[in-house]
C-alpha cells in the first residue's frame, strides 16, 4: 500500500463520517459536506497527478495499464455526480449519496493498488486472497 491509498481512505473516510452525521440529523447538503467530497477529489487529483509521473518515469503499473486509469478516471468522475446530485436534490438523503463517495473512492484505490503493484504484491499485503 502507497501514501496516496492511505491519503484517500483518511480523506475518504473522515468524509464519509461528515456526510452520514449531517444525514442522521436531518441537514441537507451544506457547505461541510459538499467541502469534504471536494477534499476527496482533490486527494484524488494528486493521486492522478502521482500516477501520470510515475507512469511517465517507466514505473507504471504491473497489471492492466487501461483498468488501472480506468479505475482512476471513474473514481475522479464520482465525486463530481454526487456534488451535482447534492445541489439537484437538496434533501437530507443527499449526504448519504455524499457518504458513499468516501468508501467507493478508498475501495476503487484499493483495486487501483492490486493493479499497480501486482498479484504478488497485493497478496502480500492481504488485498488478495
Amino acid at each position: 500500500m502507497d501514501g496516496y491509498f492511505w491519503a484517500v481512505l483518511t480523506v475518504g473516510l473522515i468524509s464519509t463520517l461528515i456526510c452520514i452525521g449531517a444525514g442522521a440529523r436531518g441537514y441537507g447538503p451544506n457547505d461541510i459536506t459538499i467541502l469534504s467530497v471536494a477534499a476527496v477529489e482533490l486527494t484524488l487529483l494528486v493521486y492522478l497527478a502521482g500516477s501520470i509521473i510515475s507512469s511517465a518515469t517507466g514505473n507504471g503499473p504491473a497489471g492492466p495499464v487501461w483498468e488501472f486509469w480506468g479505475y482512476l478516471l471513474t473514481a475522479l468522475v464520482i465525486p463530481l455526480g454526487a456534488v451535482y446530485w447534492s445541489l439537484v436534490e437538496r434533501s437530507r438523503w443527499s449526504n448519504f449519496v455524499l457518504a458513499a463517495v468516501g468508501v467507493t473512492a478508498l475501495v476503487m484505490t484499493a483495486r487501483m493498488n492490486q493493479i499497480w503493484y501486482g498479484p504478488d504484491l497485493a497478496r502480500a499485503a492481504g488485498l488478495m486472497g
